[in-house]
């Protein structure tokens, strides 16, 4: 029987091991496999299929709204009146919302997308007999792992 676990990378795998074959694991049986993690830009954009979360719309709508209102109320005095100066508002307003999206995007949070939660780092796959099944899942389990597969 093979059975598959993932883990963090840290000093439990080791423990773990070395459980292992206190049990009766032989150590030619053991397999650790660390992992790379996925780690890609983050896009400016959102598609349809593909969304991470992020928004550069949310400021400027915000901000192209106040600016609107402020615009319409101040063209009743100005001499193209209010609706082009709310116009004007709502795209200086948006466009100022973007631009600071996008500072705070780009410059403060210059980290780069991983995946959130726990990251599974190291497969370890264990090749054992059947009446060892039970007490290799209880010891991976005892150690952290994040999950544990069997298969015959």
């Amino acid at each position: 029987m093979q059975l598959f676990s993932t883990f963090e990378h840290s000093s439990y795998i080791e423990l773990a091991i070395t459980s292992l074959e206190k049990v009766g694991v032989k150590k030619e049986c053991i397999l650790a496999v660390p992992l790379i993690n996925r780690v890609e830009e983050r896009r400016l954009f959102d598609t349809l299929h593909r969304a991470d979360g992020i928004s550069l719309f949310d400021k400027g709508a915000a901000i192209g709204t106040a600016f609107s209102v402020i615009g319409a109320s101040i063209g009743f005095k100005l001499e193209w009146g209010p609706i082009y100066w709310g116009l004007i508002g709502a795209a200086t307003g948006f466009i100022l919302g973007f631009i600071i999206d996008y500072i705070i995007f780009k410059l403060v949070h210059k980290r780069k997308r991983v995946v959130k939660g726990k990251n599974s780092e190291v497969v370890l796959v264990i090749e054992c007999q059947k009446e060892l099944v039970e007490k290799v899942e209880e010891v991976l389990w005892e150690h952290l792992a994040l999950g544990v597969a069997k298969l015959e």
